[in-house]
């Protein structure tokens, strides 16, 4: 990663004051803090049954152990069709890790279409921030939504429904719904390029192509990869998701020079695009 920040011309940013964003959490970022499989934060974990979930099939919630520094942004993420929690299960401490609340769902069922998957993520949050045991650690305003697959679909389509969220991520998504112009939440698409399940030129990049112009947009598409890219840790995704994260749930200037400029194809990268300048 530091040497494709370096071949993108990417000059690291001082440490900003905590005063002037209060939304900011731990230590000025470097492009190692990014990739690295443990954030600057403590994590524990609990589970939360589907017994007692409404509107999705449970989950796991991981967060940052420490209640020092405030209240940390939410994220729900959705796994794909016929798969469970555990496809998605690295990801979750990994984002926690760096200073956000992350809950890790199970769907009702395995089969759910992406507009089922898109209302069991905004339940998973709901239940986030009014009745899980971590909600007084939650932001309610600072949410987001992760997806792989069907589940990346289910993300945009929470974004469509939701737009008072602060950033989605939809992974290698899967939708029949090729126009998200209506989707106002800052997204970034993670495509692969052999993906053979939903092919960058049918799913990935047409929904790209359908954001409004003026949308904070990104498209990452991961070089080499399959559709099942997102299911192993993968520092490429992680680096560019808690970037995005942080960027939009946490408002985190610091975090703008790992999106912008654009980085250039790479080992990694096949194609990257973004709407930068973002705005402030």
């Amino acid at each position: 990663m530091a040497g494709l920040l370096a071949a993108a011309g990417v000059t690291l940013i001082p440490n900003a004051s905590a005063a002037d964003n209060p939304f900011e959490r731990g230590p000025a970022p470097s492009a190692a803090s990014i990739a690295a499989a443990s954030g600057p934060f403590a994590t524990s974990q609990v589970t939360v049954s589907s017994l007692s979930a409404s509107g999705f099939g449970g989950g796991t919630i991981y967060f940052p152990t420490s209640t020092s520094a405030g209240t940390f942004g939410g994220v729900a993420i959705a796994p794909g069709f016929t798969a469970g929690r555990s496809s998605m299960a690295w990801l979750g401490p990994r984002l926690a890790s760096q200073g956000f609340v992350v809950f890790n769902i199970d769907t009702i069922t395995r089969s759910d279409q992406p507009s089922s998957r898109g209302r069991q993520l905004l339940a998973a949050l709901d239940f986030l921030v009014d009745r899980s045991s971590v909600r007084d650690r939650v932001d309610p305003d600072r949410l987001a939504v992760i997806g792989h697959s069907m589940g990346g679909g289910g993300a945009l389509e929470a974004a469509t429904t939701r737009p008072e969220l602060q950033a989605t991520i939809p992974m290698t998504p899967w939708n029949l719904t090729k126009n998200f112009s209506r989707v106002q939440v800052p997204t970034l698409v993670i495509g692969a390029e052999n993906d053979t399940i939903a092919s960058v030129r049918t799913h990935s990049k047409p929904f790209f192509d359908s954001f409004s112009p003026t949308l904070d947009k990104a498209y990452l598409e991961l070089n080499g990869a399959s559709h099942f890219a997102p299911n192993v840790p993968n520092t490429t995704i992680a680096s560019f998701s808690i970037s995005w994260l942080k960027r939009f749930v946490d408002n985190d200037l610091r975090y703008e020079q790992f999106l912008c400029p654009a980085p250039g194809a790479s080992r990694q990268i096949s194609e990257y695009q973004d709407s930068c300048p973002h705005s402030s």
